[in-house]
């Protein structure tokens, strides 16, 4: 529908007195309040099809509620959406405010330039609109403004300002007692109530082109400029806080503070977005920044994709009929961020997604020229995007100035847009709901009873290969076996007559292949009787453990420590070194209980068995080893024959049943009974047993990079990263792959660390579905398993130069990462920027673990150092 704003004929029903009046030294002009003339809309030229959807486009996404015909400004205006009002100037020097519940238009006068920014108030009761312009800052009661149309009379504004110059800015304070007013290079605070500068903030070297006061400081105002810088301000005292450096070449155009993760979001002219952490102790960091031109093709890309699985027989999004968002020979284009405004995405999917969304993940709409984008500030990806192009019935293909509503009603929001080539503006109805179900078809997959479970739901079937390993497990070996190969049964033997002795009275005892350790026999037993289970639950609502308690260095050289792990009991600690040895600490770094020596490689991996009698370890050497920590010797070995490449991981699996390895581009599943009892003819002959069930191979990758499964209970989901930087999970119940997410990471995935819980804990079922994974200057990356989503993204760390490992607390709330700067960073679960930082290392930190029994770290460095870190 078009709308056209026209004098009303005369004798109207809402024609107010022509002669002027004066109010605080305004002149206001003859004030109409008028009924739009509603016409058919004339196709436009260039609606054709519309792009992706034409004029057959959903109108349940998106549609147009009014039109107006208006001359608007050359620059970028600051438009206001609140509630069930939309504001915009008229005619360049009028303001129009359009109220959305009864469809009427109310036009307030008392400006003689243009204007260039208009903005609500936060309270709505009453509500107030400022206006600005070139000679004057206006504040209207539009409850009054209301009022006054209907009696008949003239609605006056307060001037609150005068000559301060080209404002582009204007934002209420949250008591709506002051408005700071950006106008050229400098930020006025003014009253709301009457003409006086309460304070002026000059620091700035380009015009400023937002501000935005901090909810939860007092007295605290953030700006941007087009100098390309922030800056942090203490208005009462008119002090400059906080000034960042130069964030890029173009100018920054929007900001938004985040209330709920206290962090400050900007963007500027080019499609660049940063993010910077407000909390005190912070010091104003940078905790991402994201290009969204990039996110904006790689959203298309996976929209198309999943267009052309679901078929077209399938209701889905208009977007999967797009042509590529870059046709070749085509120029590429800017994609300025005009707008960063909060988005009521949970409210809308309250009953859908509560199973599945994090109740503290925030959504942002991001308002460009060419459509909005919603942002998910967890993990930093698109949910959605509203191309206008794609609507063949909206008026307005590209935007010079937006605004939206910040709270949605039933779902729907209202945008309010100009044209950046006509002389149009555009009042549009979004609905969210609608918009995310057409472009997700996964959206509502976490609910779904054939969704991915980490914890196993049924039993095993006859056909699983788990199934036929334990079928075939080896029994314990016969006593046939056994000294002499003789079949008879083995009896006391008397001798009737004196026989002269040969000198022997027992055979000879000796052992062989086994290393000198010169350790103390008392430590071990001393261990042996401290691993009994304590009576002991691992304290949930304990504080993240940022206090060193200890430091040791493991060898007497500094030597890398490639990997380690604690046992499920959390009494010791098992460390795999860069010298081809593995060593056995207790848990809080007082005692040495063992070293196991036998590889001719560094040490790639180390796991504990369930009932933590055991230790398996693989090397460089293409070797694994299953030891018993009773004993210096191996229990099993498995050679160089049976592996073609190195032994990436290992660990156990199935409660112990079986062993998992990864070999070049799969991974193995083995059957294994260790027995470390021995012939006293043949000590030097191994009795266990192992053999290979299956072998998985990982598609379309070289190597892969990472494994990880469960061994606390039963499970039948197995998790591999590639080097072609995908992740594939297998389901060896079914004994298949049964999803590939491709490019988890801009690199390889180096670590996938799972939700195991802990003995000592308990966790809701649905966490047990959460898993991470990390590369190298990418971050980490928290996932569920029943979406195949990356649900939050954990960044700050710094992991270029070195594979930094990662942790995940027994409680699940705290994430433990290794860094290359020589720190160690804790990070909770609901927020996406560190709260510690662990200093006190002399190398980068490659390891992190945390005890499954009590609250404690434990950190490993490149110079082979272990820290204790306690609450």
């Amino acid at each position: 529908m078009l709308c056209r704003l026209r004098d009303a004929e005369p004798g109207g029903p809402f024609r107010l007195p022509v002669s002027g009046c004066r109010y605080q030294g305004i002149r206001t002009q003859p004030l109409r309040r008028i009924l739009p003339r509603v016409v058919p809309r004339r196709r436009m030229e260039g609606d054709g099809d519309g792009g992706a959807s034409g004029g057959s486009c959903d109108p349940d996404v998106v549609c147009e509620k009014r039109l107006f015909r208006s001359e608007l400004s050359e620059s970028l205006v600051q438009l206001a959406c609140s509630h069930h009002h939309c504001a915009f100037p008229l005619n360049q020097n009028e303001l129009c405010v359009w109220n959305t519940a009864t469809a009427q238009p109310l036009l307030l006068s008392g400006h003689h330039y243009s204007i260039s920014a208009l903005s609500f108030g936060s309270k709505i009761n009453p509500l107030h609109i400022c206006s600005a312009s070139h000679e004057r800052v206006i504040v209207w009661n539009l409850d009054e403004c209301t009022q006054k149309v209907q009696e008949g009379l003239t609605p006056r504004g307060a001037v609150i300002g005068t000559l301060l110059g080209a404002v582009l800015h204007v934002r209420f304070s949250l008591d709506d007692q002051q408005v700071a007013v950006c106008a050229g290079n400098q930020i006025y605070m003014l009253s709301a109530k009457k003409e006086a500068i309460l304070a002026e903030l000059d620091g700035h070297l380009a015009p400023v082109t937002a501000a935005e006061f901090c909810t939860w400081e007092k007295s605290m105002l953030i700006s941007v400029s087009e100098d390309r810088t922030f800056k942090v301000w203490d208005y009462a005292t008119s002090q400059l806080i906080h000034q960042s450096g130069v964030l890029t070449a173009f100018p920054l155009l929007s900001l938004l503070v985040d209330e709920e993760n206290k962090q400050i979001i900007t963007g500027c002219s080019e499609g660049q977005l940063w993010i910077f952490s407000l909390i005190s102790d912070h010091n104003y960091r940078c905790i991402t920044r994201i290009n969204l031109k990039k996110k904006q093709e790689k959203f298309y890309n996976e929209v198309l994709k999943s267009g052309k699985e679901i078929g077209e027989g399938q209701n889905t999004s208009k977007l999967c009929k797009t042509k590529p968002m870059r046709p070749e020979g085509s120029v590429e284009m800017s994609l300025p961020i005009l707008l960063i405004e909060h988005c009521d995405f949970l409210v809308c999917f309250h009953n859908e997604k509560s199973k599945c969304s994090d109740l503290n993940t925030s959504y942002f709409w991001i308002g460009s020229s060419t459509g909005l984008l919603l942002l998910n500030l967890a993990n930093f990806e698109l949910e959605a995007f509203l191309s206008y192009k794609d609507f063949g019935d909206l008026s307005i293909r590209f935007v010079r100035s937006c605004a939206l509503t910040r709270k949605s009603v039933n779902g729907k929001v209202l945008c309010l847009v100009t044209s950046m080539f006509e002389d149009m503006i555009a009042v549009l109805e979004v609905n969210l709901t609608a918009l995310v179900r057409t472009q997700q078809r996964d959206f509502l997959q976490c609910g779904n009873e054939k969704s991915l479970s980490v914890i196993a739901r049924c039993s095993l079937l006859k056909s699983s290969p788990l199934c036929k390993g334990l079928k075939k497990n080896m029994k314990e070996p016969s006593s046939k076996k056994l000294g002499a190969k003789s079949a008879v049964k083995d009896q006391p033997l008397v001798f009737h007559n004196k026989i002269k002795s040969s000198g022997y009275t027992a055979a000879p005892r000796m052992t062989m292949f086994s290393p000198v350790n010169n350790l103390k026999k008392n430590k071990l037993s001393k261990w042996k009787t401290s691993c009994k289970c304590k009576n002991k639950e691992y304290p949930l609502e304990s504080c993240p453990p940022i206090k060193c308690e200890k430091e040791i260095s493991v060898t007497c050289k500094p030597t890398p420590i490639c990997c380690f792990q604690c046992s499920g009991d959390g009494e010791i600690l098992a460390c795999g070194l860069a010298d081809k040895s593995v060593l056995i600490f207790s848990s809080n770094l007082n005692d040495t209980y063992n070293v196991f020596s036998g590889h001719d490689g560094a040490i790639n991996s180390v796991g504990w068995s369930h009932d933590k009698k055991w230790l398996v370890s693989a090397s460089e050497d293409r070797t694994l080893r299953v030891w018993s920590v009773f004993n210096n010797e191996p229990a099993l070995i498995l050679g160089k024959e049976k592996f073609h490449k190195t032994v990436r991981f290992a660990q156990f699996y199935f409660i112990d049943a079986f062993i998992l390895l990864c070999c070049g581009a799969e991974f193995h599943v083995l059957s294994f009974h260790p027995d470390t009892t021995k012939d006293d003819l043949k000590r030097y002959k191994k009795r266990s047993v192992c053999k290979l069930v299956q072998k998985f191979p990982m598609a379309s990758t070289m190597e892969i990079t990472s494994l990880s499964a469960v061994n606390e209970f039963y499970s039948y989901i197995v998790l591999t990263a590639g080097s072609n930087r995908a992740l594939e999970v297998f389901d060896l119940n079914a004994g298949c792959s049964t999803a590939v997410i491709p490019e988890v990471h801009t690199r390889s995935v180096h670590q996938i660390c799972q939700n195991k819980g802990s003995s000592f804990s308990t966790q809701q079922p649905e966490a047990y579905n959460l898993f991470m994974t990390t590369a190298a200057g990418d971050g980490i990356k928290l996932w569920d398993l029943r979406t195949l989503r990356c649900e939050r993204r954990f960044e700050g760390h710094s992991s270029r130069c070195y594979p930094c490992g990662i942790a995940l607390s027994p409680c699940g709330r705290f994430i433990a990462s290794g860094s290359d700067d020589k720190y160690a960073y804790i990070y909770e679960m609901r927020s996406s920027t560190f709260s510690h930082k662990l200093g006190g290392h002399t190398e980068s930190v490659i390891n992190v673990t945390f005890s499954p029994s009590s609250p404690q770290l434990t950190t490993a460095t490149l110079d082979g150092k272990l820290r204790l870190f306690l609450p």
